[in-house]
């Protein structure tokens, strides 16, 4: 039996490292499904793998479109499923890494189909953003939706935009059209996911967005400043910096802000990680006691 190997966890835990040890050990390659690693222009801000490591694994979907490319779970979840298809051709064991869990979970259980969306409702949508910035999305979706809130990506806006968009259009909790129902695969899933003690983790994550300034954050953010009205650049490591750039913080305060807001999305990722059952945690040392 083919099986895709789920390697998961929150920001800063290891994942890249840890599958690229599994990918040479299985003798295979590596699917990502990190969302922000799928930008090319983004590289320092995402984690990216670098290109060593690129050259230890073979990797899918890892800068392969342009922020100014419209991309979304559904877009992902076909191509990754026929992209599976082709590598189970020739392998008997595929990884998939990365932070994203709805991307991981539309590949392992498929995606709900979610009713279509009037024009006026997404303008009206895109108009609050633009008046009211994340927080007003934010603060409506806690009230329409608090189950979808606590476990969504707070500050990705396009996700917010979309489950108020299928709040309003249907008068529903966005969180009533997921339905849990799981596609049948033709493979078979293993999951895994890193687990770290809570204080190492946030020095982890500390240690790693100073490493991102080390390494060229700040000019990379800078080189993206025309574009930041991107849904792509929305997001932790770059929204900070621009605000910098806009002289709403200064340097300093704005990197404690990354520091904050990348804790904070790792608490959102281990609440959605930890309401599927099916995952196994492991430590990054348990990789010789894995059985495929």
């Amino acid at each position: 039996m083919k099986t895709l190997v789920v390697i998961a966890g929150p920001t800063a835990s290891g994942k890249t490292a840890f599958a690229i040890e599994m990918a040479k050990r299985l003798g295979t390659v590596i699917l990502s499904a990190d969302s922000r690693q799928f930008y090319k222009e983004m590289s320092i801000g995402t984690a990216a793998p670098t290109e060593e490591e690129l050259s230890q694994a073979k990797h899918y979907f890892v800068h392969h479109i342009s922020i100014d490319d419209k991309y979304d779970v559904a877009d992902y979840e076909r191509d990754a499923i026929l992209l599976l298809d082709e590598l189970f051709k020739t392998h008997d064991n595929v990884i998939l890494t990365g932070g994203s869990g709805l991307f991981i979970d539309a590949v392992c259980n498929g995606i709900d189909a979610m009713p279509d969306v009037q024009p006026e409702i997404r303008e009206k949508v895109e108009k609050m953003l633009e008046q009211g910035g994340l927080t007003a999305l934010q603060n409506e979706l806690q009230r329409l939706d608090p189950a979808y809130f606590s476990t969504v990506d707070q500050q990705n806006p396009r996700r917010l935009q979309r489950a108020l968009e299928v709040c309003y259009q249907t008068g529903k909790p966005f969180s009533s059209f997921r339905s849990g129902n799981t596609v049948r695969r033709d493979f078979e899933i293993k999951k895994y996911a890193l687990l770290w003690d809570r204080q190492q983790l946030i020095e982890r994550i500390d240690k790693r967005v100073d490493l991102m300034m080390q390494q060229g954050l700040l000019e990379e953010a800078k080189r993206l400043y025309p574009k930041r009205h991107l849904n792509a650049l929305n997001t932790v490591g770059y929204k900070e910096l621009f605000a910098y750039f806009d002289g709403q913080c200064t340097l300093e305060e704005a990197i404690e802000l990354i520091k904050i807001h990348t804790r904070q999305y790792a608490k959102r990722q281990m609440t959605w990680l930890r309401r599927d059952a099916e995952y196994q945690w492991i430590t990054t040392d348990d990789s010789n006691r894995l059985l495929f």
